[in-house]
């Protein structure tokens, strides 16, 4: 099989580079010096999952509110309620009313008495209102973004195929939705030491067994041939677990809850292959003659008898 062009991800290699891809899609690469820019918030916000977004929220909230019920503070606490003579209490009672005012709630106990507390109690009102707008558009975002679902299984397995060889994992969409006409490209970059020795990458995209389907209500298992074109041809079994390379994967369909296409990435080491196994059934038809799919048996794999 001959070599394709660099795909964007470089020739350079080292003999200690980490994976390219991580196993979630993302490419493996530290950004250094790179200038940041507060238009790219709003991609990092809906990008996050959503336990660090509302912790990041909730944080926001909080220190927000601190910063006003210092200014409250500093103001005196006597235009909004009565000073207790002790600082910790003031402080609470500052930022009790911060947050009342901040979410435009007022429950009526504390208000502001004078001009400056009215002020800064007027500006935080609106603040609040401007940032429940921008975190509710976000809530928006974050669930009208378009994202596959498609799981990839833990295990990629080598064995015996057809009077050769072949390389297999599975996939299958963690929806109930049908994935309509999915497809998959599977890019193999293979590190290898030159005349000079520098270590390089070399691409190939894999022949697959069928790199498109109609629909997928159940799973799917890709198949790539070792055969005479294959560039893990020259290699054994035992020496393909022993280069140093990774299978860069694509998966693309039209998601009918979308309504448009969507895609998701994954990517194996050589090292993390399965010699001799193979994966077994995750669907079958109970005694009403339906079928069952179980998620549960998606990435169990059995070892093939000698």
């Amino acid at each position: 099989m001959k070599k394709i062009k660099d795909p964007g991800l470089g020739n350079a290699s080292a003999p200690s580079a980490e994976r390219m891809m991580n196993t979630n899609g993302s490419f493996n690469i530290l950004h250094l010096n790179k200038a940041r820019r507060f238009s790219e918030a709003y991609n990092f916000l809906v990008s996050i999952s959503w336990g660090y977004f509302f912790f990041l929220t909730f944080l926001m909230g909080f220190v927000i509110n601190a910063i006003f019920a210092l200014i409250y503070l500093l103001i005196g606490i006597e235009e909004i309620v009565p000073s207790t003579g002790n600082a910790i209490k003031d402080f609470f009672n500052a930022f009790f009313f911060s947050t009342q005012t901040f979410t435009t709630l007022g429950y009526g106990a504390m208000a502001p008495h004078g001009l400056a507390s009215g002020i800064v109690s007027s500006f935080e009102a609106f603040l609040g209102l401007v940032l429940f707008a921008f975190v509710t558009g976000l809530l928006y975002g974050r669930f009208s973004k378009p994202k596959a679902a498609i799981r990839f299984s833990k295990h990629i397995v080598l064995r015996d195929f057809n009077h050769t060889k072949a390389i297999m994992f599975r996939i299958v969409n963690n929806r109930k939705s049908t994935m309509i006409h999915p497809k998959v490209t599977v890019t193999l970059s293979l590190t290898r030491q030159n005349n000079v020795g520098d270590y390089v990458n070399d691409f190939y995209n894999l022949k697959l067994e069928r790199n498109a389907i109609n629909y997928l209500p159940t799973t799917w298992t890709i198949v790539h041939e070792i055969d005479k074109e294959s560039p893990l041809f020259q290699f054994s079994k035992e020496d393909i677990k022993e280069q140093q390379g990774e299978f860069l994967i694509m998966i693309s369909y039209y998601d009918e809850s979308f309504n448009q296409e969507v895609h998701q990435m994954h990517s194996y080491t050589l090292d993390e292959v399965s010699l001799d196994y193979k994966f077994d059934k995750a669907y079958y038809y109970n005694e009403k003659g339906k079928m069952v799919l179980d998620h549960k048996l998606f990435d169990r794999i059995e070892k093939l008898k000698s």
